[in-house]
């Protein structure tokens, strides 16, 4: 089952944690969620909550979104986004608040990344330049298209549109939930520009053995088998 809540951007700040370190966080603004509709698999043919949040005013709504909000009682909204097998038993017009999440957890948040317009390749994909002295004439170019024939292959990598995209950051941290104020603080950045909407849902990826850390001192460690070909092994002939 997942938990999820719809929000704003606000900005960054920093916190101290507990054990006294100072960690960069991203504050979300997440009035309380109304949950526009509720779908079903008998209906819908999947389980998902539709919420809604930020209310939008009527002359900017149109009549289909209107008579959509007013079955839940409520007023056309900004932000609607789906939450899939949603956590809790909701009805149609109650309501999803900051609490759902906790100090803790780990969610991931889903965002439109901030425009840059049409940008060059060194920006927008990362390449190297080349050299700006000596006579060169290749400086900032995307460079050889790499084809023979007369056709660019689907793929290469090009001067474009840099941003606007819908991005999730995965498995971020939430640092601190204020119920009184409706804002959640998630370690690290999210995608978007303040004020811009975000999705908050409950992570998906499961976490590594390998991240998990295990116990044991130093003195186990040592005693450990060493790796390959980093000690020799003490025989008749190399016991001096």
């Amino acid at each position: 089952m997942t938990k999820g809540i719809l929000g704003r951007k606000v900005g960054m700040t920093q916190v101290f944690t507990d054990k006294g370190e100072l960690i960069p966080v991203t504050v979300i603004e997440a009035l309380p969620n109304v949950v526009l509709q509720v779908k079903t698999p008998e209906t819908d043919g999947y389980s998902a909550l539709q919420l809604g949040v930020f209310d939008k005013r009527k002359i900017a709504a149109n009549k289909p979104e209107q008579g959509h909000a007013k079955k839940a009682s409520a007023a056309p909204k900004r932000y609607v986004r789906e939450i899939r097998d949603a956590q809790g038993d909701y009805k149609q017009g109650d309501q999803v608040k900051v609490d759902v999440f906790a100090a803790g957890e780990y969610v991931d948040v889903q965002g439109i990344t901030k425009g840059h317009g049409f940008q060059g390749s060194i920006k927008r994909l990362g390449q190297s330049r080349g050299p700006m002295a000596h006579g060169s004439r290749y400086h900032r170019r995307p460079g050889s298209m790499g084809a023979i024939i007369n056709k660019v292959f689907k793929g290469k990598l090009l001067p474009g549109q840099m941003g606007g995209d819908l991005r999730t950051a995965q498995k971020l941290l939430v640092a601190g939930v204020d119920p009184a104020n409706n804002l959640i603080l998630i370690k690290g950045n999210v995608p978007g520009a303040n004020k811009s909407f975000v999705t908050i849902k409950s992570t998906v990826k499961p976490f590594k053995a390998s991240k998990i850390k295990l116990g044991g001192t130093v003195g186990q460690k040592l005693k450990q088998k060493p790796r390959h070909g980093f000690y020799r092994k003490k025989t008749s002939r190399n016991k001096k």
